[in-house]
C-alpha cells in the first residue's frame, strides 16, 4: 500500500472508529503495517489538519487516536446542539402534526378543538422545523391561518405523498389521536432518522 493510499485509509478508520478511537496498534494490524509507520503517518495527518487549518483534529488518548473538534469552535457546534431545529418533538407537537397530517389544511382553533388545549407553542415549533406551513386563509371570520405539511415533512417520515399516510384502525376521539400519534412516531422510529430523533420519554409541553 502507497503513502498517500495508507494515510487516506488510516483517516477512514479514525472516523469509522468514532469516540472510542483506535490504537496505532489495531490500526497497524488492519492496514497490515509496520506500527512505526502507522505512528508516523498519523502524526503527518495530525499536522497537516493543524496546517491546513480543517475543521478537525486527530487527538490520541489513552493511547488510542480518535477525530476531535477545533475546541475553538465550541460555540458554533453549541448553538447547533440548541438550535429549535435540532430539537425532538414533544409529545404535544407530535399530536398537533398529526392532526394537520390528516386533516389538512387546517386552522388553529380547530386544531385546538381536537386536542382540548393551546397549540401555539407547539405549532410554532412545528412551522421552525419545516414540517408546517401557511396553506392560505379560511373562509371564516379573522381569515384564520390554514396550516398543511411541508415536502419536508414527507421527506422527514419517507412518504412518497401526503396520501401515503398509514389509515388509523380506530375512528373515535381521543383514541384515534392517540393511534395517529403512534403511527407518526412509529415511522420516526422506522427510518432512523438524525435528530435521534425522538427521546425515549417525549417531553410535553
Amino acid at each position: 500500500m502507497d503513502y498517500s493510499t495508507l494515510k487516506s485509509v488510516l483517516e477512514g478508520l479514525l472516523f469509522v472508529s468514532g469516540d472510542e478511537g483506535i490504537s496505532a496498534r489495531t490500526a497497524a494490524d488492519v492496514v497490515e503495517s509496520d506500527l512505526e509507520v502507522v505512528k508516523d503517518v498519523l502524526k503527518d495527518l495530525q499536522k497537516e489538519l493543524v496546517k491546513k487549518n480543517r475543521g478537525i483534529r486527530i487527538a490520541e488518548v489513552a493511547g488510542s487516536y480518535r477525530l476531535t473538534t477545533v475546541i475553538e469552535h465550541a460555540p458554533y457546534f453549541e448553538k447547533l446542539a440548541y438550535s429549535p431545529a435540532r430539537s425532538s418533538l414533544s409529545q404535544a407537537a407530535l399530536e398537533t402534526l398529526s392532526i394537520i397530517a390528516y386533516r389538512q389544511p387546517i386552522t388553529r382553533v380547530e386544531i385546538e378543538e381536537i386536542r382540548g388545549v393551546k397549540a401555539d407553542r407547539a405549532l410554532h415549533n412545528l412551522v421552525n422545523k419545516d414540517l408546517i406551513e401557511e396553506k392560505g386563509r379560511a373562509d371564516a371570520l379573522g381569515r384564520p391561518i390554514l396550516y398543511g405539511t411541508t415536502k419536508s415533512f414527507l421527506d422527514y417520515f419517507g412518504l412518497p405523498s401526503i396520501t401515503s399516510l398509514p389509515e388509523p384502525t380506530l375512528t373515535d376521539g381521543d383514541d384515534e389521536l392517540e393511534e395517529r400519534t403512534k403511527m407518526l412516531f412509529d415511522r420516526i422510529e422506522g427510518r432512523q432518522l438524525s435528530m435521534e430523533d425522538l427521546d425515549k420519554e417525549l417531553d410535553t409541553d
